[in-house]
């Protein structure tokens, strides 16, 4: 992609309403086909050779012919104040979209759209579960046109300051490929696919893995001890060298899957900022730009896992108020910075929150008592895990509860780590003790703050607290702030109703 200040003259702004690209009933009838691929494939390959064959043929033509009416019946017309959106053919729909409310612009090219010259626009709003627009698909330059036009006409009709221009600003943050090997390497990502391939082979029902041990057993480890090499499949020294050596290739596997994906998505990832936006480039083969108003991030959080200290590195991600679910959510800005150091995350923070005082909080403990109610889960299930190995295998159970003190002391070192701080500008939660993460919003962002108390938390004085910023996602980083002491929960909370209430116009 190119930089989005593109000239705005490949638009058409003739006043007149205008098709997507001639090929957009091709990518709407990809995006159909992936909905309906499992009922396709049952019909077009386990038929029975008689006229239920044809049902896939059928399938495939009705799709293609309701492709092609969403291609003749969408249209778009470029106002000065609006973008007017009209679809549908028996249900039709006229949308008006005003630039001003236009939040997050999302580019999209996979290899296919590259191919073409085209990509996917979607505009979304601060709200809502579907974007306001999704534009499959536009010619490059068009797009692009439409980008910078957004973010011309919406500063034109909004208080944001333009700032520097986007050709003269320097990145904020550009990651090498030695970066994104290093965001490989502690990313997991490529577990989701060797468990699947696992998860497949364990349906086949052929015992996959003892045969896969046994001759694994018997290749690599029959030279090992010269007698085991015949009887391999039944010495528990080779088949447990043969497990753990299994157990090994499989992480080696998780690592050069997770390195190969990270290429793929986060290649020539580039954070910028323009006109009071923040915009974020990345891809290998599909390139996606995502771009949002800066004043639309209602939550932050930095995580930083026993990988990430090994590498000296961090990552910084937030939350929209676009409520962008399923396929969008994927195309939505997200990521700040996938990996950095934690002083280049810091410097970060305070480029976008100036005067929040992220490096001069001040962090206060939990409840005295928390790591009591952070260990109650785990003891109840050493409890459990107790009388279930006992029921089984007798009195070899009751060595179980040897577990107890390290359960305990594990929550001790979790509630030690785990803090909560607040000022004029910012709240803030900090959690992990292996793994750490901080999830702070700005107090002006905040839409609701709830006390809860558990029948346990009032007999041990304590209670949490829950702050919902608009658009939070349930699978998000929730900003809950737990087992504080009840009397400085209550403070808290009326301290930062009370910044609300006299924050609102």
């Amino acid at each position: 992609m190119n930089d989005p200040t593109t000239d705005t003259a490949a638009l058409p702004q003739d006043g007149q309403e205008h098709r997507l690209h001639p090929l957009s009933w091709l990518f709407v009838l990809i995006a159909q086909l992936k909905n309906f691929i499992p009922a396709l494939i049952v019909l077009l390959f386990a038929g029975r050779g008689d006229q239920t064959d044809l049902y896939g043929l059928i399938a495939v033509v009705v799709l293609v012919a309701v492709s092609l009416a969403q291609y003749f019946t969408y249209r778009y017309l470029l106002r000065g104040d609006a973008i007017v959106i009209r679809s549908g053919w028996l249900h039709r729909s006229v949308r008006e979209i005003p630039y001003a409310r236009i939040h997050n612009v999302n580019l999209h090219q996979s290899l296919l759209h590259r191919l073409f010259g085209v990509a996917e626009v979607r505009l979304e709003s601060a709200g809502g579960i579907k974007p306001e627009a999704q534009m499959r698909v536009l010619r490059l330059d068009q797009a692009e046109a439409l980008e910078a036009l957004i973010r011309q006409r919406g500063h034109a009709t909004s208080n944001d300051a333009p700032q520097v221009d986007a050709l003269e600003a320097a990145p904020l943050l550009a990651m090498s490929n030695a970066e994104v090997l290093r965001l490989g390497l502690i990313s997991n990502r490529g577990m989701l696919v060797v468990a699947a391939a696992f998860g497949a082979l364990a349906q086949t029902g052929d015992n996959v893995f003892g045969v896969l041990i046994d001759h694994w057993g018997e290749v690599a480890f029959g030279w090992f001890t010269g007698f085991a090499g015949a009887h391999a499949d039944d010495n528990p020294v080779v088949v447990g060298l043969a497990v753990a050596s299994l157990v090994l290739v499989a992480l080696l596997l998780v690592r050069l899957l997770s390195v190969l994906l990270a290429f793929l998505q986060y290649h020539g990832f580039t954070l910028r900022e323009d006109d009071a936006r923040i915009r974020v480039e990345r891809g290998l083969l599909a390139r996606t730009r995502s771009s949002a108003k800066r004043r639309r991030i209602q939550s932050w959080s930095l995580h930083e896992g026993v990988l990430h200290r090994w590498f000296d590195r961090r990552s910084l991600r937030v939350q929209t108020a676009s409520g962008q679910r399923g396929e969008g959510a994927q195309q939505s800005l997200k990521e700040l910075a996938p990996i950095a150091t934690p002083a280049h995350c810091d410097a970060l923070i305070q480029h976008f929150l100036p005067a929040a005082g992220w490096d001069a909080l001040h962090w206060r403990p939990l409840h005295r008592h928390a790591w009591w109610r952070i260990a109650v889960p785990g003891v109840l299930m050493l409890l459990a895990g107790t009388a279930v190995l006992t029921w089984h295998f007798g009195l070899i159970g009751l060595a179980m509860p040897a577990l107890l003190p390290l359960q305990l002391w594990r929550a001790r070192r979790i509630a030690d780590a785990c803090g909560h701080a607040c000022n004029d500008q910012l709240v803030a939660w900090r959690s992990g003790w292996l793994s750490k993460t901080w999830n702070f919003a700005e107090i002006g962002k905040i839409q609701a703050v709830r006390l809860a108390q558990s029948p346990l938390d009032r007999r041990l004085g304590m209670a949490s607290l829950l702050l919902d910023t608009a658009g939070a996602s349930p699978f998000g980083a929730p900003l809950y702030l737990r087992q504080l002491p009840v009397d400085v929960a209550r403070d808290l909370s009326a301290r930062l109703l009370g910044q609300l209430a006299r924050r609102r116009p």
